[in-house]
């Protein structure tokens, strides 16, 4: 492989057999999911008009990544990446099958958590594994335009499948939702086996597990920048994040149905989308290190924006305003990870890049679920959206590495 791209060009990764096959599995099986998302939050909330329930789904679906990441990453560089994410994919077919079974009939609110946590303990095991097959199916040159395409990929279904989701709750009910995710995840599995991509066998000369976990992690703790936008991304997300808490903008505040929500859950992607298409266009970004902490500023301003906003458009705008900005640290993020990371590691190091996102994801739905019932809703997004400005603040103090950082490859 070469590590000299020849000549800009916005479609150069989408020349790649494998990478085409990869992403299409993943929009098919991230629409599913994004759908999903909707769905549990609107029935849950109509069922028990508790916003603390929104914030434990959250909760019960990041504690199994928390646990279980780091064995997952071991497993994702010691095993065929593409069989360990089929696996998984398998299992969380059949947890939104069970989804199905319990929504139709009405069931105890403790299996929808409990089938919650098995997706979660899934994800632990295919994220690592998942997100290490990339690097693996373009050239090292395109990295940097992978990172992006496979960015615009999953906008785009979450632009889709919020809206889509809500489309369908309203014509029939969360039931379907959920029968369709299970079709849309059968989907990846065919396609991962259809890759042609094979994995470096590390055979005999693999370390024990505890010590691969520990060589994995001391990688990471020398890699500052990479700590440091990850870092960076957790903190801004965990207290910043007001996604958990649109079901209650769109019944209480903004007075809008199953669709009007929908929509609310689309807008942080079609912001997130138009960036990510700006970017691939662009190319690298200059001085990505101050682009990367101007944008998580931008980010908590636009939340706490939103936070006080009771005009259905100026949220929106908010919203999609908030997906834009998150793009940048998106994409900085992931060209990072698959530059300066070696494939052998990959798993391990991806594994603690996916505790993080799931801490500042789901823990900041938690948060802001425990936030919205002491304090109320309002409140539980301004305070989230100044939090996230003073991380911002501590980082460019601290990290001076992280203000330096130029241009990253393509």
């Amino acid at each position: 492989m070469t590590d000299a791209a020849p000549r800009r060009d916005t479609f150069a990764a989408l020349r790649f057999r494998d990478f085409r096959l990869l992403i299409v599995g993943r929009f098919i099986a991230q629409l599913g999911e994004m759908m999903v998302t909707v769905a549990i939050g609107w029935e849950l909330y109509q069922r028990t008009r508790d916003p603390f329930l929104l914030g434990v789904v959250g909760l019960v679906q990041v504690v199994p990544v928390i646990l279980l990441a780091l064995p997952g990453g071991y497993v994702a560089d010691r095993y065929n990446r593409r069989w360990v994410t089929g696996i998984s994919q398998a299992v969380l077919v059949a947890c939104s099958v069970g989804l199905a079974l319990v929504s139709s009939a009405s069931g105890p609110l403790w299996m929808i958590f409990a089938l919650l946590a098995v997706i979660g303990t899934a994800r632990a095991f295919n994220n690592p594994a998942e997100g290490a097959l990339t690097p693996q199916t373009v050239e090292p040159a395109y990295y940097g335009n992978a990172a992006t395409w496979s960015s615009i990929v999953w906008q785009v279904s979450a632009i889709s499948g919020p809206a889509v989701g809500g489309l369908i709750i309203a014509a029939t009910n969360a039931t379907m939702v959920y029968v369709v995710n299970a079709l849309a995840g059968m989907v990846l599995i065919v396609t991962l086996m259809l890759l042609k991509t094979r994995q470096v066998d590390y055979g005999e000369t693999a370390e024990p597990p505890l010590k691969s976990l520990e060589t994995g992690l001391r990688f990471l703790r020398g890699k500052q920048i990479l700590l440091g936008a990850i870092t960076l991304d957790m903190f801004a997300v965990l207290f910043g994040s007001a996604v958990a808490l649109l079901p209650i903008y769109a019944t209480d505040i903004l007075k809008v149905d199953a669709t009007g929500l929908g929509l609310m859950r689309t807008a942080p992607s079609i912001g997130a989308l138009v960036m990510a298409l700006t970017l691939a266009r662009l190319g690298p970004i200059p001085r990505s290190g101050w682009v990367l902490l101007l944008a998580v500023a931008g980010f908590g301003v636009a939340t706490i924006i939103f936070g006080i906003s009771t005009n259905f458009w100026l949220s929106l705008l908010m919203l999609a305003l908030t997906g834009a900005l998150d793009n940048i640290s998106v994409v900085v993020r992931s060209t990072l990870f698959m530059t300066t990371v070696p494939d052998e590691m990959r798993g391990r190091v991806g594994a603690v890049n996916w505790i993080f996102i799931g801490i500042s994801n789901e823990m900041g739905s938690f948060q802001s679920g425990v936030a919205a019932a002491l304090l109320g809703p309002v409140w539980a997004v301004v305070s989230g959206g100044i939090a996230s400005i003073i991380v911002v603040g501590l980082v460019a103090r601290f990290a001076p590495d992280l203000r330096k950082m130029g241009q990253l490859v393509r």
